[in-house]
């Protein structure tokens, strides 16, 4: 058993990205934060599945050949193996509790991607 506080772990790029507050044995668990403007590298994973629950602001994420516009509230799952791009084109910081099952310590395979507008 753990407690531990949100504040007491940084986010990988100072002011935005994922903050890890568990990794594994069995999932990994953290908050990913991007500022407006921002967003965060094309990948996917070839066992976990990632679940996003969007605490704050707003996101565009692209999964595969689909744009889904999400906000506080909405849950987004991403099944193993499908291509995920995250995006911030609001005005507001995005925040978003996140999960990736079962635990493995590697396995995120970045991705050439080059979102277009919509």
């Amino acid at each position: 058993m753990s407690v531990i506080n949100e504040n007491e772990r940084e986010y990988r790029f100072g002011d935005s990205g994922p903050k890890y507050l568990l990794k594994g044995p069995r999932m990994n668990f953290g908050v990913v934060m991007l500022q407006p403007g921002q967003d965060f590298t094309a990948h996917y994973h070839t066992i976990m599945e990632e679940n996003f629950y969007i605490l704050e602001g707003n996101l565009e994420i692209h999964i595969d050949n689909e744009i889904f516009q999400c906000k506080p509230g909405d849950f987004v799952h991403v099944e193993p193996k499908k291509v995920h791009y995250l995006i911030n084109k609001g005005e507001k910081v995005f925040k978003a509790a996140f999960m990736l099952a079962p635990y493995q310590e590697k396995d995120k395979v970045e991705v050439d991607y080059k979102p277009y507008d919509n």
